[in-house]
């Protein structure tokens, strides 16, 4: 395995890469994991491209979230460090076309700025609005994604008519003295419904009884099952389902607001074309990298990989030419070859993603290496920022500061990707991909021993002289 390993990495480089030092990171280290769990494991130094540990490098599994850095990299080489997304709100006639292009950062407040300026040219809408969102084609969840966590908000759909995350937030309230029912307040007067047939339970009587959540296309949403009434969560998130819908609801809102009256309908149409009267501007390309890998935020990873597919084939973005795009990029651009991973995503939500150790150790490599792209510094940092602030395996003065990465995590799966600086001084590039990890103490137990796998494993690495 580690001659197939040096093979992939001396391509991937084109350097020498040297023997492996076995002894780095000790057996026990991956005893340490429940039975059945796999592990890839490499680890090198980003000063000398020196292989210092290899284990199943070659291996495919799911890269989770760690998928983002691939995305990130691809879109810092294909659409430039100018790119921003663009909401164009434009007329045609008696008729308003609002012209969206997959802004994943787009707020309900911009949506009311655009019609601030519609105000100053019109206070009549005498035809109708349309919706153009054919930057993207029209289906908006990837394939491998699972249908019980469709309804969240991390799962929010990858559309090109986004506002407010394509998420949508209700605060739970008891709606009687003796706290036996419960009732929702929907924040930002949202134009969603919730129905409610969740049973309240106390102690063990809700074992075998867990809460579900079913969303539908009208943007309807029925909770079920049991929740213990000391697990009441204070806010529940959902993910809108039907955004053309959410969208066209809360334009009514909007124009209503400003005093505009509106006497038409609101209909989807990609082909609808005008004269730009108003603008508004996502943030930097940089701005939704930092926000995307610190937070490691699903909807920008995705529309940007749709936005790479439509960019490099001049056609409307799709999963599939955003993966086949990213791929092309990576290979013409940085000498990436990822023909044989398995994507499906940008973000790494879908479970039909598939990457080696080698691969992303390639991608992280570069990243590294290219300091120009910013993208290191975009990363989460132990003890300090984004999702490695408290990483259990990474808590304490010694890590603290010294761990910029990429984490990844979905059922069963825990990784991470990125530089750690050892006690020494040296930076070591190391990419850590566990699947299969089950405990069979799933309630009580679930994440001991991945914790201590990952500390014993990172303090072994920041001992490396």
């Amino acid at each position: 395995m580690l001659k197939h390993a040096f093979f992939a990495l001396s391509v991937f480089f084109s350097v020498p890469v040297y023997a492996a030092n076995s002894s780095l990171i000790p057996a026990e280290t991956l005893a340490m994991l429940p039975a059945g769990s796999e592990a890839s494991l490499l680890v090198m130094d980003a000063r000398t491209k020196n292989l210092l540990h290899s284990h199943n490098a070659d291996s495919l599994r799911p890269p989770a979230s760690v998928l983002k850095a691939v995305t990130a990299l691809a879109a810092k080489l294909q659409l430039g460090e100018d790119f921003r997304f663009n909401t164009d709100l434009e007329l045609k006639d008696s008729d308003l076309i609002f012209r969206f292009s997959g802004d994943p950062t787009l707020r309900r407040n911009d949506l009311r700025q655009l019609i601030a300026k519609l105000k100053t040219e019109t206070t009549l809408i005498r035809g109708d609005i349309y919706l153009n969102g054919g930057q993207f084609d029209a289906f908006e969840l990837a394939d491998g994604l699972p249908w019980d966590n469709l309804g969240v908000c991390y799962s929010a759909p990858s559309s090109s008519i986004s506002l407010d995350d394509n998420c949508a937030v209700a605060k739970m309230v008891y709606t009687d003295q003796a706290q036996t029912k419960l009732g929702f307040e929907i924040s930002r007067d949202a134009p969603i419904t919730i129905v409610n047939k969740l049973y309240l339970t106390e102690g063990l009587e809700k074992r075998y009884c867990k809460f579900k959540l079913m969303a539908s296309h009208d943007n309807e949403y029925k909770l079920g099952g049991c929740l213990g009434k000391h697990e009441i969560p204070r806010f529940l998130s959902f993910a809108v389902q039907n955004t053309p819908l959410y969208v066209a609801e809360m334009i009514k809102r909007e124009l209503k607001h400003a005093g505009i009256q509106f006497q038409g309908k609101i209909i989807r149409n990609d082909r609808a074309s005008g004269t730009i009267i108003a603008r508004h501007q996502s943030e930097p390309l940089q701005k939704l990298l930092d926000e995307m890998l610190k937070d490691s935020d699903n909807l920008i990873a995705d529309n940007l990989l749709k936005t790479i597919g439509a960019s490099y084939y001049d056609e409307a973005g799709s999963f599939d030419n955003g993966v086949s795009a990213v791929k092309a990029v990576l290979k013409e651009k940085a000498g990436i070859d990822l023909s044989n991973a398995a994507l499906a995503d940008g973000s790494g939500l879908s479970r039909n993603n598939r990457m080696s150790a080698t691969q992303l150790m390639a991608v992280m490599h570069y990243i590294y290496s290219h300091p120009e792209l910013k993208l290191m510094q975009a990363m989460a940092v132990s003890g300090v920022s984004g999702t490695l602030r408290y990483r259990y395996s990474m808590q304490g003065d010694a890590l603290k500061g010294r761990v910029m990465g990429k984490t990844g995590t979905l059922y069963g799966t825990y990784n991470i990707a990125g530089v750690l600086n050892s006690q020494s001084g040296r930076p070591l590039l190391f990419v850590q991909l566990v699947t299969s990890y089950h405990h069979p103490d799933y309630h009580r137990h679930e994440k001991r021993e991945i914790r201590n796998f990952e500390r014993k494993l990172y303090q072994s690495l920041y001992s490396v002289k």
